[in-house]
């Protein structure tokens, strides 16, 4: 007989258990779905937040007064890449970086930069040299965002925020 009670409380337990868990599925899982969607669209709106600091074209929104540039002063003439019609062709021109003074990229490497000013001369002719002339005259902006590419990657830094072209004549 008691081998029955235990087994009808056990019956008893599973099937209360049962009910039990069904109740809570029913209740906890849509507070779930409603506290998930809740989450999403916090996200979305700190997304927002982050990219109302940039532009259009992707690049980060800095006011004037917190970009420094820097001139270089020496001309590049710089042998463009063969591009198939025989004839050797240069680009002519000077370079000013803006720099991003609220980096930590800036006040390490920036506020010196005229120290590595032939190592960045180098890497400006590596980059402009693999553009041939018809990629660099039609498509300035990608020889731009190149070079800023590289510097980016030679200070391991992205405290330089552009890099433009002074006086540039292609021939």
């Amino acid at each position: 007989m008691k081998k029955n009670i235990f087994s009808i409380l056990i019956l008893a337990f599973v099937i209360v258990n049962l009910v039990l868990t069904t109740i809570m599925m029913f209740s906890i899982v849509p507070m779930a779905k409603k506290t998930n969607a809740l989450i999403t669209q916090i996200c979305s709106v700190l997304d927002l937040e982050l990219e109302a600091n940039k532009s259009a074209d992707g690049e980060e929104n800095i006011s004037i007064d917190q970009i420094a540039t820097y001139d270089i002063a020496d001309k590049f003439t710089v042998n463009l890449k063969k591009d198939g019609d025989g004839k050797d062709h240069f680009a002519v021109f000077s370079v000013t970086l803006s720099m991003d003074t609220k980096n930590e990229g800036y006040k390490t490497y920036g506020e010196k930069i005229s120290e590595k000013e032939s190592l960045i001369k180098s890497e400006i002719n590596d980059v402009v040299s693999s553009f041939t002339l018809e990629e660099a005259q039609s498509d300035r902006e990608a020889l731009q965002e190149a070079l800023k590419q590289r510097m980016i990657k030679m200070f391991d830094s992205d405290f330089i925020i552009k890099v433009a072209f002074r006086d540039i004549v292609f021939q």
